[in-house]
C-alpha cells in the first residue's frame, strides 16, 4: 500500500476540485446532528502516538491516482498550531515522512473519482462505522469513514453552523449519486448478498436446513483487495533459482543409491522379476469432501468422493503422471490409497526403479522408509539421520556434503513413507513439528510432521502410500493430490496369469481357463495379491482339483502349501511335520492384530522363522541399522489370527463371537483388517471337517464356538445396519458356504437395499449376488440403491438381472452406459427390463455428478432413443424413471448450485409427476428464479416448492409471481430468507388470490417494509383456503406486525 504524506502546508495547494463531489446532504446532517455517538467510539489514547509539532496526513493512494510534474507549487504561508504535551516534549521536531513519499518535491495531485478527502486541520482520527441499510451508499460499496478533527476550531463546513466542539467529516471511499430512498437491490446472478442487505440474522428452522450447513462465506471486494490482486498479477516474475553444482562425493553417492536400488528393488514376491511379471497398475485421482460435525474425523472414506465407472475411466492416469504438476500451483505432497494387497508396495518399489533407471529426473534423491520398521517415538533422531540412515538407502560415507547438498536443493528431494497405515499414534501426529535440519532430539514422528508441514526441508516432495480406511484424516486433508491404486481389470487378469506361467504354454492356458470358469475366483482375482495367490496354489496343486469357493479356503490352502514346500526345503523338519510349531505361529500373528502390528518377535524359534521366511510368510526388512522380519501381508496374519482364536482352548466363545460375523453396535468403524478377520473366523467355524490341505487341528473340538457363532448369526437384524456393514455381513454368511443361513438373511432383509456410498469391488458383487439367487425361493423382491457404489457396469448389468431386483438406483451415467452395452449386444429382452427397473426416487442431489448426466437422460426419454443410436422399442414410452419422479431435492450449495441449476431446469419438463421439489440454499438468484418460472406451467402435479435463502429479489419474484398461478395444486410455497423488496411483495401479492390450493406461505425474513407486509395482509382476505402466511423480518415495525395479526390470526412470525 502506497500513502500520500503531506503536511498541513502542502494540503492547502491539492486542487480545488476534489471539493466537487460530496456525499448527500441528508445523510451528513443525519450524523452531524448526532455527534455523541461517534465520540463513543474515540479513542484518545491515538493521540499519543501522533508528533506534537506538525502533523502528517497519511492517505492510501487509489489505483488510478495520477501525479502532475512541472507544476509549480504555490507556496502560502503557513502557522503550525501546536498541541501541548503532557510532561516534557522537544521544540523543534521535524516533521514525519512516512514511507514511500514523493521524493521529487512535487505535488501530489490525485484525481477525484472514487474518493474525496478534507484535512484542513492539525489533526485527523479516522473511524470506519458500519452503517444501518438505509444510509448505506446505493452502490452497496465499503464503510464511510468518519474523520474526527481534534484541536482547534476549525471554519464551518459550507456555511453549515456547527456547534463547538470537535468537527466530524463523513468520507465516501466510492463515487455516490444522491438518492431519496435506497432499497436492497436484487443481487446480480450468481452474486453474494452484501452484509448489508443480509443484516438480520436467519433463525435455524426452514424446511430444508440439511444443505450446505458448511457452506464457506464469500469476502466482498474492497479497493485494498483490488490494488493487492493488481499488485500481484503485475509483479515481474520469479527468476528460475541457480542450483549449486553437486560435489563429486554427492554425485558418487547418488550413482551408488541408484545401483542399490536397481538391485533391491528389481524383484517381486515369490522371486518373480520387476522388469518380466510387472502389470503397470492405473491410478484414480481422487478427491476429499470435507465433512463438517463432531463425526467428521471418525473415517476417510466417508470423506472419499465416490467416483463411477464412467468417472474412474475419465480420471486414470499412468505411473509416468503421478508427479505431473497440470495445476499453476506446484504439487508437493501425495497420498497413494489402496486396500490390502492392491499392490501399493509394489507400486512403490517399480517407482524406485525408474528413478534408478534415469526416468524421474526431476528428483536428485529419493529416500524410501518403510514406517513398519520405523519407531515414530525414538527419540535422539534428526533429519539427515532419518534420510541417510533409516531410509532403503546404502551407507554414505560422506554423509555431512551429502546432507549439505539436500539442503540446497529441497525440491530435487522426493521422500517416500510405505505402509503408513502401520502408524500406531496418530494422536498429535501434526503437533510439535520439527523446525531445525540439524537437531538430533527429535523424534521420527516430530521429522514427518517437520516435513509435512514444511517447517523443515521445504519445497521437497512428499509420497505416502496408505490403507484408506486406517489412515488418520487430517492428514490426508491436507494432501496436495489423493490418488487410488486400481485393481486388475479383466485385461490384467489375463496378462498377470500368463506373465507368472511364463513359457510353460500348455499350464498357463489351463490355469487361465480354470480362473475364468470359476466367477468367485476371477472377481478375488482384481486384487493383485489375490491373483498371485491363486496362480501360486494352481502352480503347486494336484491337476483336475476344483479351486476354493470362498476366501477363506483360498488363503488355507495357499498357506498349507506354502509351509509344506518349506518343511521339505528344511530336512530337520521333513521327516516330522508336527516338529513346526504352527499353534505358536499363530498365536504371534494374533499378538500382533491386536496391537496393529506385523511385527513378529525375534525371540521365538529359529527354526519356526527359518521355516516361516522360506515359506514366505514372513518377510525381511533391512536397514543400515537392522534387520526385522515381519508377516508379509495382512490376509496371512489374519488367517493365522483366525486359526489361533477357533482352535486355542484360551480363546473362550465369547472372544470368538466378538471377532466373528458383524455387531449391530460398534462403538467406532471397522477397519479393513478386522472385516477380513471376521470373515475367516466365520469361515473356519463352519468348514467340514479338516481335509489335508487345512492349517487346524482336527483333534480340537470346535462346536461350543461354531454354535455361539450360530447363534449371533441367527439374532442378527440385517434391516438396522449401515451399509457397508451390511455388505461385510453378506461377506460373512457367504463363508460359511450355508444356504440356511443365506436363506436366514434374506428373510430378515428390508425391501430396500441400501449400498449407497460404499465402494462395491467385483468380488463383493459376486458375493451380493450369490447371495440374493436364494430370493427366488423365499418368493422376495428387492429395490437396490447403487448410489456412489463405484460398481463397474459389467456388475451393475449382473445385479440388475437378477429376477428378484424389481428396481434399482445407480449413477444416471453408468446406468446410460449399462443400456448402451445391452443395446450393443442386441440384449433386447434385458435392455427393456433395465429401462423399466430404473428409478430416481427419491431424488437428491448433493454432488455434481448427480446433475450432470440428467439432461442426456432427458434427451433419451424425449427421442425415445439412446444416443448415437436408431430409435429404441424399448424406450418407445420413454424413461420411466423420470416419469415418475414425485420428490426431488437440490441441495449443491453456494457452491456448485447456481452454476448446475440450468441442468436442472432443462429437465424439469419432463418431470411430469414431480411433487416436491426442494431447492433451498443454492443462491439461484433472480436470473434462476426467471429460468424456474419459465418451466413451472409443466409441473402440473406439484405440491411444494422451497426456494428458501436463494437470494431472490424483485425481479426474481415477479417472474415467479405471474408462473406460480399456472401450478394449480401447489399447496406449499416458501421464500424464506431472500431479498424480496416492496415490489417483489406487491407482485406476489396480485398473484396470491390465484393461487387456489395454497395453504401455506412462508416469506419471512425478506427486505420488504410495512408498505410490503400490508398488501400481503389484504390480498390473504381474498385466501380463504390458506392456513397460514409467514412474514416477519427486522423491516416491519413491530407495531404494524402486531396489528396484521391482530386482523388475520393467520399470520405468523415464525
Amino acid at each position: 500500500m502506497e500513502y500520500q504524506c503531506e503536511t498541513d502546508a502542502e494540503w492547502q495547494d491539492i486542487a480545488p476540485d476534489l471539493m466537487s463531489e460530496l456525499l448527500p446532504d441528508n445523510i451528513i446532517s443525519k450524523y452531524l446532528e448526532s455527534p455523541e455517538s461517534i465520540e463513543d467510539d474515540f479513542d484518545p489514547t491515538v493521540l499519543d502516538n501522533f508528533p506534537g509539532d506538525i502533523s502528517t496526513t497519511c492517505m492510501p493512494i487509489p489505483e488510478d491516482a495520477t501525479f502532475l510534474d512541472g507544476v509549480p507549487a504555490k507556496k502560502p504561508k503557513v502557522v503550525h498550531k501546536r498541541r501541548r504535551k503532557r510532561g516534557n516534549s522537544t521544540a523543534n521536531r521535524k516533521a514525519t515522512v512516512c514511507p514511500e513519499s514523493p521524493s521529487n518535491g512535487s505535488t501530489p495531485t490525485i484525481a477525484p473519482e472514487s474518493s474525496f478527502h478534507l484535512s484542513p486541520t492539525p489533526f485527523q482520527h479516522v473511524l470506519r462505522i458500519p452503517f444501518s441499510p438505509p444510509l448505506l451508499p446505493p452502490s452497496g460499496g465499503s464503510p464511510l469513514q468518519i474523520i474526527q478533527t481534534i484541536g482547534p476550531y476549525t471554519p464551518p463546513l459550507f456555511g453549515t453552523v456547527v456547534p463547538t466542539g470537535p468537527t466530524y467529516v463523513i468520507v465516501s471511499p466510492q463515487c455516490v449519486s444522491p438518492g431519496a430512498q435506497i432499497f436492497p437491490l436484487s443481487p446480480a446472478t450468481g452474486t453474494v448478498a452484501p452484509p448489508e442487505l443480509t443484516g438480520s440474522v436467519l433463525p435455524v428452522g426452514s424446511s430444508s436446513d440439511s444443505a450446505c450447513q458448511g457452506s464457506p462465506t464469500v469476502d466482498t471486494l474492497s479497493p485494498t483487495k483490488d490494488l493487492q490482486k493488481h499488485n500481484d498479477s503485475t509483479s515481474p516474475k520469479a527468476e528460475k533459482k541457480i542450483r549449486p553444482e553437486a560435489p563429486e562425493c554427492v554425485k558418487d553417492y547418488i550413482h551408488h543409491t541408484q545401483s542399490y536400488m536397481r538391485d533391491v528393488c528389481c524383484s517381486m514376491r515369490g522371486g518373480m522379476g520387476m522388469e518380466s511379471h510387472y502389470v503397470d497398475a492405473h491410478l484414480v485421482q481422487r478427491k476429499l469432501l470435507i465433512k463438517s460435525g463432531k463425526n467428521a474425523n471418525k473415517c476417510l472414506e466417508k470423506e472419499l468422493v465416490v467416483l463411477s465407472d464412467s468417472e474412474r475411466k475419465k480420471a486414470k492416469l499412468d505411473r509416468s503422471q503421478l508427479f505431473h504438476n497440470s495445476d499453476s500451483k506446484p504439487k508437493q505432497s501425495f497420498a497413494l490409497l489402496g486396500k490390502a494387497g492392491a499392490g501399493k508396495t509394489t507400486f512403490i518399489q517399480r517407482l524406485c526403479l525408474d528413478w534408478a533407471s534415469g526416468s524421474l529426473p526431476q528428483f536428485q534423491f529419493v529416500f524410501l522408509l518403510n514406517c513398519k520398521i520405523l519407531d515414530l517415538t525414538q527419540s535422539n533422531c534428526s533429519l539427515k539421520g532419518l534420510l541417510l540412515d533409516l531410509s532403503m538407502s546404502p551407507r554414505c560415507e560422506d554423509s555431512d556434503s551429502v546432507f549439505k547438498h539436500i539442503l540446497s536443493c529441497p525440491d530435487e528431494v522426493l521422500i517416500i513413507f510405505d505402509s503408513f497405515d502401520h502408524i500406531k499414534d496418530f494422536e498429535g501426529l501434526l503437533q510439535s513439528p520439527a523446525k531445525s535440519h540439524t537437531n538430533t532430539k527429535y523424534t521420527i514422528k516430530q521429522l514427518f510432521s517437520g516435513l509435512f508441514q514444511k517447517e523443515i526441508l521445504s519445497g521437497c516432495t512428499l509420497l505416502i502410500a496408505t490403507r484408506p480406511k486406517d489412515v488418520l484424516n487430517q492428514v490426508l486433508r491436507k494432501m496436495d493430490s489423493l490418488l487410488e491404486l486400481c485393481g486388475f481389470s479383466p485385461e490384467d487378469i489375463e496378462l498377470y496369469t500368463s506373465k507368472y506361467f511364463g513359457d510353460n504354454t500348455s499350464l498357463q492356458e489351463s490355469a487361465l481357463k480354470q480362473i475364468k470358469n470359476d466367477r468367485y475366483i476371477f472377481s478375488l482375482c482384481s486384487n493383485p495379491l489375490l491373483c498371485w495367490t491363486t496362480c501360486f496354489l494352481l502352480e503347486h496343486q494336484e491337476s483336475g482339483n476344483d479351486l476354493p469357493s470362498t476366501l477363506t479356503d483360498l488363503y488355507q490352502r495357499a498357506t498349507s502349501k506354502h509351509l509344506q514346500l518349506a518343511s521339505l526345503e528344511n530336512s530337520s523338519l521333513c521327516k516330522n511335520r508336527k516338529l513346526l510349531d504352527i499353534p505358536q505361529l499363530c498365536k504371534m500373528a494374533w499378538e500382533g492384530f491386536k496391537n496393529h502390528d506385523t511385527h513378529v518377535n525375534p525371540a521365538s524359534s529359529t527354526e519356526l522363522l527359518d521355516c516361516a521366511l522360506k515359506s514366505g510368510i514372513l518377510t525381511s526388512f533391512k536397514t543400515s541399522e537392522c534387520q526385522k522380519n515381519h508377516f508379509a501381508d495382512l490376509f496371512t496374519q489374519n488367517l493365522l489370527s483366525a486359526v489361533h482364536l477357533v482352535q486355542s482352548k484360551q480363546v473362550n466363545e465369547k472372544m470368538v463371537v466378538a471377532n466373528s460375523v458383524v455387531h449391530q453396535k460398534k462403538r467406532k468403524v471397522q477397519g479393513e483388517s478386522q472385516d477380513v478377520l471376521q470373515r475367516f473366523v466365520t469361515g473356519l467355524v463352519f468348514q467340514k471337517a479338516p481335509d489335508g490341505v487345512s492349517i487346524l487341528d482336527s483333534s480340537v473340538n470346535i462346536k461350543a464356538k461354531r454354535k455361539a457363532v450360530e447363534t449371533h448369526l441367527e439374532s442378527m437384524k440385517p434391516n438396522d445396519l449401515l451399509p457397508a456393514r451390511l455388505l461385510e455381513l453378506f461377506h460373512c454368511v457367504y463363508e460359511t458356504s450355508s444356504a440356511k443361513f443365506a436363506k436366514l438373511l434374506l428373510k430378515n432383509l428390508p425391501d430396500n437395499l441400501s449400498f449407497y456410498g460404499t465402494q462395491l469391488c467385483p468380488s463383493d458383487v459376486y458375493v451380493i449376488c450369490h447371495l440374493l439367487q436364494y430370493a427366488s425361493t423365499l418368493k422376495r423382491t428387492f429395490s437396490i440403491n447403487l448410489q456412489d457404489t463405484c460398481i463397474p457396469i459389467s456388475g451393475l448389468k449382473e445385479l440388475v438381472g437378477l429376477q428378484c431386483i424389481k428396481a434399482f438406483w445407480a449413477h444416471t451415467a453408468d446406468t446410460i452406459g449399462l443400456w448402451e452395452d445391452l443395446h450393443r449386444s442386441n440384449d433386447e429382452l434385458n435392455l427393456k427390463s433395465a429401462i423399466e427397473k430404473f428409478t430416481l426416487h427419491p431424488f437428491k442431489a448433493t454432488e455434481g455428478y448427480h446433475i450432470e448426466s440428467l439432461p442426456v437422460l432427458v434427451q433419451i426419454h424425449r427421442e425415445k432413443k439412446l444416443p448415437m443410436s436408431e430409435p429404441v422399442s424399448a424406450l418407445d414410452e420413454g424413461v420411466p424413471a423420470l416419469r415418475h419422479l414425485q420428490r426431488l431435492e437440490f441441495e449443491l450449495g453456494v457452491q456448485n448450485g447456481p452454476e448446475l441449476f440450468p441442468k436442472l431446469v432443462e429437465a424439469l419438463p419432463s418431470l411430469e409427476s414431480l411433487q416436491h421439489l426442494d431447492l433451498e440454499k443454492n443462491q439461484i438468484g433472480d436470473s434462476g428464479a426467471e429460468k424456474l418460472a419459465g418451466v413451472l406451467h409443466y409441473l402440473k402435479c406439484l405440491k411444494l416448492l422451497n426456494l428458501s435463502q436463494n437470494l431472490i429479489g424483485d425481479a426474481g419474484v415477479e417472474k415467479l409471481a405471474k408462473a406460480l398461478a399456472s401450478v394449480p395444486s401447489l399447496q406449499s410455497l416458501s421464500l424464506y430468507g431472500n431479498a424480496i423488496a416492496d415490489i417483489g411483495a406487491e407482485h406476489l401479492a396480485l398473484a396470491l388470490p390465484d393461487m387456489n390450493f395454497l395453504l401455506d406461505l412462508n416469506i419471512a425474513f425478506n427486505k420488504f417494509t410495512d408498505l410490503g407486509a400490508k398488501k400481503l395482509g389484504a390480498a390473504l382476505k381474498n385466501c380463504t383456503g390458506m392456513k397460514s402466511l409467514e412474514l416477519w423480518n427486522d423491516c416491519i415495525p413491530y407495531g404494524v406486525f402486531e396489528h396484521l395479526r391482530l386482523q388475520d390470526p393467520r399470520i405468523r412470525s415464525l
